[in-house]
């Protein structure tokens, strides 16, 4: 097998992990989003979104050059957090239609969206 064959198969399963952490990060940040402290709402899992889904990209990044393959594990974050709106079989609803599932939605895409899109741009600049 030749050392490039390894290389790329090395890539993949990187890959396919880090898919596999987006995937279970939203699903936690999920359930843990209607936290409270006191009488407060206080989702402390969309910050958590923000930091988790930006070190995914960077660590994408690491393993592949191409934005396209960098953003797998934030698409796969963004599929899951699409399934967590729909309701489950008995009518129960994970994500209610309120502030902090918009404030989770917006802080788990933007800051790793702008890693991805700053590194499109340094390396459009840099060809």
């Amino acid at each position: 097998m030749p050392a490039g064959a390894v290389t790329s198969s090395i890539k993949w399963v990187v890959l396919a992990l880090l898919i596999f952490d987006g995937l279970l990060t939203v699903a936690l940040e999920v359930l843990f989003l209607p936290t409270y402290i006191g009488s407060w709402p206080f989702p402390l899992s969309a910050v958590v979104a923000a930091l988790v889904n930006v070190l995914l990209v960077v660590g994408a990044r690491t393993v592949t050059d191409r934005t396209g393959e960098a953003s797998l594990p934030l698409v796969a974050w963004g599929l899951g957090f699409m399934v967590a709106l729909f309701g489950g079989p008995g009518g129960d609803v994970m994500l209610l239609a309120s502030w902090p599932t918009i404030l989770l939605l917006v802080l788990g895409v933007a800051p790793a969206g702008w890693v991805l899109f700053t590194g499109a741009l340094n390396r459009i600049g840099a060809a």
